[in-house]
């Protein structure tokens, strides 16, 4: 049967992924809507390729070159952040939200508010509006797949299980790029040595996460929201081989562990088929030739993102939104060369130790939180 699928986010690496499948089974699928920043050439060609009904670019200045890409197509060309949200409200079967940073919220929430399937790929999403965002998934009898390898892992992990019964989740770590360097060569490590993650190939901001952990801190909030265990059942390691994605552990003491290959077409596929099995072309593990897989606790000195997302969770309110924005300007900050790579986790503390402001009632009240926390995180960088 064939089902229709929206992709928010079709030209970042999760998209790419995404549609590496469909093409692999086009009968299966229909494609409504694509959408990107402003790639209008690439996204106009994956539209044409995927015949798509709607194509949008989130910065509005280009759909003129969208619409020229486009011309005598009959794919319908939007654009801006409106035109985003209605393209995520028009009731695809299944909608994958792969929209980097809070530039997402919206048009997931648009998505979510249509009562199908939401594949989040989109961790900010949860850590800046987790209440607004579960309430509505819960009012519009939405079914949330995580898309994020952790996370959906541990989804994998649950399945045919009563979450009562979990005794901890475990999310794991590679420890990205630097996990074995000195607090002293970290510090002044460059941006080209931040994106090379040695297990992922994943954009400049995950990757800069990955570096400094903050991708584990944010998927720590997200699985807090996900699955409600409670905060001290959550818990972070280090596996640098990046081949078990997480773990649940039972009340009896016995501990499923997902394994699978470094490729995200392994969770994506997951949350497409769910809740049945789909071939994918990833390598299947060779756990003979992995020969060992080893386990750490991280060290929260030198990577202290992970200790700071915890402490965001339990103050609560408008916390976790206000780690993430300071976290996107401080990452976009060392990315431009503007401050070194210690500095980005120093910036998400003093934020965080600034006066919060109320806690979020609703998507618009986390939009302001977040547009004021990114004011006010960009001043403190042009006043240090």
């Amino acid at each position: 049967m064939t089902r229709s699928i929206s992709i928010l986010g079709a030209t970042g690496s999760i998209g790419a992924s995404t549609l590496d499948l469909i093409r692999r089974d086009r009968e299966a699928w229909r494609v409504v809507a694509l959408t990107a920043n402003c790639q209008a050439q690439e996204l106009a060609a994956l539209a044409k390729e995927f015949s798509a009904e709607i194509a949008v670019v989130a910065d509005e200045s280009c759909l003129p070159e969208l619409r020229e890409a486009l011309s005598g197509s009959g794919i319908e060309a939007a654009g801006g952040p409106q035109a985003l949200c209605d393209a995520a409200a028009r009731g695809a079967d299944v909608t994958l939200a792969a929209i980097v940073g809070c530039a997402g919220l919206a048009p997931t929430m648009a998505a979510i508010e249509q009562g199908r399937i939401v594949a989040l790929a989109n961790k900010e999403a949860l850590v800046s509006a987790g209440d607004v965002m579960t309430a509505a998934v819960a009012e519009h009898g939405t079914t949330l797949l995580p898309v994020d390898s952790e996370h959906n892992a541990i989804f994998q992990c649950l399945a045919g299980n009563d979450i009562a019964d979990v005794r901890r989740i475990t999310l794991t770590a590679s420890g990205g790029p630097f996990r074995t360097w000195s607090m002293e060569r970290i510090a002044a490590a460059t941006p080209a040595e931040a994106v090379a993650h040695p297990n992922w190939d994943m954009g400049a901001k995950i990757s800069v996460d990955s570096a400094t952990m903050m991708n584990k801190g944010l998927e720590l909030i997200e699985a807090w929201h996900l699955f409600p265990v409670g905060l001290e059942r959550l818990q972070i390691v280090v596996h640098p081989q990046s081949v078990i994605h997480s773990m649940v552990e039972y009340r009896d003491r016995s501990t499923l562990a997902q394994l699978g290959p470094s490729d995200m077409r392994v969770p994506i596929a997951s949350a497409l088929a769910w809740p049945r099995r789909i071939e994918t072309p990833c390598k299947p593990l060779d756990l003979a030739a992995l020969g060992e897989l080893t386990f750490f606790a991280p060290d929260e000195e030198r990577f202290p993102a992970t200790r700071l997302a915890r402490e965001a969770l339990e103050a609560g309110g408008a916390a976790p939104a206000v780690l993430n924005a300071a976290n996107e300007i401080a990452v976009a900050a060392f990315l431009s060369g503007q401050i070194g790579f210690s500095r980005i986790a120093a910036q998400v503390e003093e934020m965080l130790q600034r006066e919060l402001p109320k806690p979020p009632a609703n998507l618009s009240d986390v939009i302001l939180i977040d547009r004021e926390a990114r004011r006010e995180a960009s001043r403190m960088l042009e006043s240090a």
